[in-house]
């Protein structure tokens, strides 16, 4: 098992997981069906797909949102054709799941529970007794091979709704919480643009911090620290540890990744130069600390913006 998470870690550029992926490919070994479920950004989608790759099926992937139907879902009857061939096979346009299971094939629902529903519910039959009842069709038998991996956000999250007792009962649910510093520091490195470490490391800080600021009611995920080392390196050109530097290309980063209790432009301001001055602390206590062996051209901390002088950006 160990040999085959290295061998997907490497094929799909998946920093640290190994747990959940192994839990991901036991529950599927099993034939059973996969809920990923965690925040944004915490790359759910990601192991949905390198599981889907790994076990070597065709894979068919939708993703969720309100407008998605019963009848996009399953299928539906082409009318021009039933007005030439009435109810038959061929006026039938087959949607994903009737696909998926006719085929024994992978369905990956990504944000499941965006969909309405109605629309989750006509998974429940397929999951439980791999078959559904279509009027004017028939029955859809799902065979050998035949699963869904899904993935949700939580409940909290704009637009997303509770999924229903049955249908959770119906999944293997492996939830995925944020990873550790180091571990996303690797991320960004391999998926930023910036191939400056120290500003890496100081934007991984940074967003890290927005998740535990009471004031914040929810922090930014790992995207946010790839688009402030993109902007911070587009800006500077070098690693600096200016905070009014940072506070202006976070104001870019962070303006739709974090959500405050008591939104206001100068609240946003304050809090990202609080954040600033915290991440330049906190990174040069990790430059000092003896279990680390980091080199940095620079490690002063400042202690004030512009000699105590506050600027509006």
């Amino acid at each position: 098992m160990h040999d085959t998470i290295a061998q997907i870690q490497q094929l799909h550029n998946i920093i640290g997981r190994e747990e959940e992926l192994e839990l991901s490919l036991i529950a599927a070994g099993a034939g059973k069906h996969i809920l990923l479920s965690g925040t944004v950004g915490v790359g759910k989608t990601t192991i949905a797909m390198a599981v889907a790759s790994h076990l070597g099926r065709n894979c068919l992937r939708i993703d969720g949102d309100e407008r998605y139907t019963e009848q996009k879902l399953a299928g539906w009857f082409d009318p021009p054709l039933v007005m030439a061939k009435g109810y038959t096979k061929e006026a039938f346009i087959q949607g994903p799941l009737t696909l998926t299971m006719e085929e024994g094939s992978i369905l990956l629902l990504n944000e499941l529970n965006r969909m309405p529903e109605g629309t989750q519910n006509v998974l429940l039959s397929a999951m439980d007794e791999k078959k559904i009842y279509i009027p004017k069709y028939g029955k859809v038998e799902g065979k050998e091979g035949f699963l869904i991996i899904a993935t949700q956000n939580p409940d909290e999250y704009i637009g997303t709704s509770q999924l229903s007792e049955a249908l959770k009962d119906r999944f293997i649910c492996i939830t995925l919480f944020n990873q550790n510093e180091d571990e996303e520091i690797e991320i960004v490195k391999l998926r930023s643009m910036c191939p400056d470490e120290q500003i890496i490391t100081l934007s991984v800080i940074f967003t890290r911090l927005t998740r535990d600021e009471q004031a914040i009611r929810r922090g930014s995920s790992i995207r946010g620290a790839i688009d402030l080392a993109d902007i911070f390196y587009s800006a500077n050109k070098s690693f600096n540890d200016n905070p009014e530097a940072w506070v202006k290309c976070a104001k870019l980063a962070f303006s739709t990744k974090i959500e405050l209790h008591d939104f206001s432009h100068d609240n946003f301001l304050e809090l990202l130069k609080k954040l600033a001055l915290k991440s330049l602390e906190k990174y040069k206590q990790r430059l000092t600390s003896p279990k680390r062996d980091v080199s940095a051209n620079t490690t002063a901390t400042p202690s004030d913006f512009d000699g105590g002088q506050k600027k509006n950006y």
